[in-house]
């Protein structure tokens, strides 16, 4: 398989990250087993969770998709063998990235999720209230006390990074490796404006809502479609014009590949220019083998630039 690095960071990945908010929401901790241990046994290692998934479920504890990943990692004593990405500040509070803050919030994780160290630690949202001299000074104590080995920026903008990337030459700190944005076939203008800075700085980016939160799926096409899932609320906006150009599209690319249109939709992103790996999660096995099956399908040029033209 083709590994990419992230960015000029240590850590070497596959192009694919299994998402981890689901973990606690729509995924008890069996299925999470039986999804985790299908994701690696097909060759993959990258997991992603934060802090803050699923708290939004009611009487959920704190951080339990990091709770479940972290039983999972010991009962099969497979530590070794994945990378683990969190998030501080899910809740965007306002000096949720002050260095205190980070390190009780790094504690909390690395207790959750039974090890004693993060491969990835990401600042989950900005905070206006945070220096970046005082993030960046508080993640470089963990690394260098080997409980984080690299760090990167969630919804950031092209600016942030610039100021970021700026503090960290000045100060001699750690610099944000890794980018961790929304980009998908429907939603590309964040993360269009932000790649140039990317590519030009060689920092990796693993995107998030890879399938638009389901809809590149094709199973909701109509008003009717969105009561199938726990997702469907946030899926209605996606059914436009643009929306059904795209499902059109991919339904094309589909019948002429034979795969779903999921698949396909994860080879575009792979495809294009500085995306390290797309974040997908998945709620049972058979949806992680199509995952799989996605990260290794390899559309054409043809195929990707009708993708690519049918969003625009």
């Amino acid at each position: 398989m083709n590994r990419r690095p992230l960015g000029r960071s240590e850590l070497v990945i596959e192009p694919l990250v299994l998402g981890g908010n689901v973990f606690g929401w729509t995924v008890d901790e069996k299925k999470g087993f039986a999804i985790l241990d299908a994701f690696v046994d097909a060759g993959f290692s990258a997991i992603d969770t934060a802090e803050g998934y699923p708290n939004w479920v009611p009487g959920n504890p704190p951080g339990m998709s990091e709770t479940i990943i972290g039983n999972w990692l010991k009962a099969r004593g497979k530590r070794d063998d994945v990378h683990i990405f969190t998030k501080v500040n899910s809740a965007k509070q306002a000096g949720g990235l002050k260095a205190d803050a980070i390190k009780t919030a790094v504690e909390a994780s690395l207790s959750r999720l039974q090890t004693d160290y993060i491969d990835l630690y990401f600042s989950h949202w900005p905070d206006s209230e945070a220096e970046h001299e005082e993030t960046l000074g508080a993640y470089d104590t963990l690394i260098r006390a080997g409980k984080v080995r690299v760090i990167g920026a969630s919804n950031y903008t092209t600016e942030m990074m610039e100021e970021a990337q700026r503090t960290a030459i000045i100060k001699s700190l750690p610099r944000y490796d890794v980018v961790q944005n929304r980009y998908n076939l429907y939603d590309r203008a964040e993360f269009d404006a932000l790649r140039p800075f990317l590519v030009e700085n060689d920092i990796g980016a693993v995107v998030y809502y890879s399938l638009a939160s389901g809809f590149l799926t094709g199973k909701y096409r109509r008003e009717a479609d969105l009561g199938q899932s726990a997702r469907g609320g946030g899926i209605g906006k996606y059914l436009d014009d643009k929306g059904l150009a795209i499902l059109a599209a991919l339904d094309e690319i589909a019948a002429e590949v034979g795969a779903p249109p999921a698949e396909v939709a994860l080879a575009w992103l792979i495809a294009q220019p500085g995306v390290s790996a797309p974040i997908a999660s998945a709620t049972s096995v058979e949806q992680v083998e199509s995952l799989v099956r996605g990260a290794r399908l390899i559309l054409s040029h043809e195929a990707n630039e009708r993708l690519t033209s049918a969003g625009l």
